[in-house]
């Protein structure tokens, strides 16, 4: 099978493979930089920019940490992060992950915008008021991403009603991602909901709104799995753990070695903060949260808006963002590895060039 290009909104991205979005640090500019020049879809996370740099654009720190959502979303951060990918690039499109559920969400959307981002996908929710941050912005392509037939067509229908417009293309994710779900534990194990099962209702529901392209995530890894997505009526694929396994990566060593080191059976299901199931590896972090023996829990960042300045996290007995910058910062005694289940497939760094290579020709 000869892969076409997926077009979304006014752009063209030449091979159909977007690079998942992976906060905190894992996909920033040099790796979505690379992807993008490589001819897929680079996605620039948007969390946790006031730690870029060594958290040089963070105007405010608490015990070294981004001091509230303004600090840990940093504008400044971001913008450097964009202008960098730019730097590898160039005009090729760029896009930004932006979760709905994160505190300052309809700000940080404006700020990708103003820094020159191409596509913003927004998961972690349902942004039924994603188009209204986007004013002044008509070439911003927006993408939701959803689980179901269902949440697409209600997306659909208040951006039709309220914004006259609909998504210009749509992720369908499955419980095999890294990172949170769109279900809850019981639902990520239910047949009905595995990525095979959803895209077809999701490409149906697509098609009765003017034919929105539809991307299959979820546990994908290889050509195979792409030409069987393509085959089910989707046109292009998110890939975000098989990129952490690149050395453009923006990951630290340590994470990548986590993930090197990870056994099929060490990757789990586990509580968050957030609201939602989020899979990841089972690390040093996960048995003192079970044993409550977990870092202190001081909300600093003031991340999420379902974590209620740090009750949830009090509850799960961690706080994700703290844990996630740990990873980012390689710290293996308190980070939070994030992982889709085929994680423990990694047995080796290669170049961004190779990867999309062999993806696209099966090697």
């Amino acid at each position: 099978m000869s892969f076409k290009p997926l077009k979304i909104g006014k752009y063209v991205i030449e091979k159909p493979i977007v690079q998942g979005g992976m906060g905190v640090g894992i996909s920033w500019d040099q790796l979505a930089g690379s992807v993008s020049a490589e001819g897929g879809l680079g996605v620039i996370s948007a969390v946790g920019t006031g730690y870029y740099k060594d958290k040089e654009y963070a105007k405010k720190l608490v015990a070294d940490r981004p001091l509230s959502e303004a600090n840990f979303y940093s504008k400044e951060g971001f913008d450097a992060i964009i202008k960098n990918a730019r730097k590898l690039c160039g005009d090729k499109p760029l896009a930004a992950n932006i979760l709905y559920a994160i505190n300052d969400y309809g700000r940080v959307v404006r700020d990708a915008c103003e820094s020159g981002i191409d596509i913003i996908i927004t998961g972690a929710g349902l942004p039924t008021n994603m188009p209204e941050f986007t004013e002044g912005y008509p070439d911003v392509a927006l993408v939701p991403i959803v689980s179901s037939a269902k949440a697409l067509k209600i997306i659909c229908k208040r951006w039709k009603k309220r914004y006259d417009r609909i998504p210009d293309a749509v992720v369908v994710e499955g419980p095999k991602s890294g990172g949170h779900q769109g279900f809850t534990y019981e639902q990520c194990k239910l047949p009905e909901n595995q990525l095979e099962n959803i895209v077809g209702p999701v490409v149906e529901e697509a098609a009765l709104w003017g034919d929105i392209p539809v991307i299959a995530a979820g546990g994908i890894w290889d050509k195979n799995d792409i030409e069987d997505m393509l085959s089910r009526g989707a046109r292009g694929v998110q890939m975000g753990t098989r990129f952490i396994g690149t050395y453009e990566c923006d990951a630290h060593a340590n994470f990548k070695k986590v993930l090197l080191d990870a056994k099929k059976e060490d990757i789990v299901l586990m509580s968050s903060p957030v609201g939602y199931p989020a899979q990841g590896v089972v690390t040093n972090l996960t048995h003192l949260v079970e044993k409550r023996e977990g870092p202190a829990i001081k909300c600093i960042s003031n991340c999420v808006a379902p974590c209620n300045r740090g009750e949830e996290a009090k509850v799960v007995g961690f706080c994700i963002a703290d844990r996630l910058s740990d990873a980012y910062e390689g710290n293996t005694e308190t980070g939070l590895f994030f992982s889709g289940t085929n994680g423990y497939r990694l047995d080796k760094i290669i170049s961004v060039k190779e990867l999309i290579e062999k993806l696209m020709q099966g090697e």
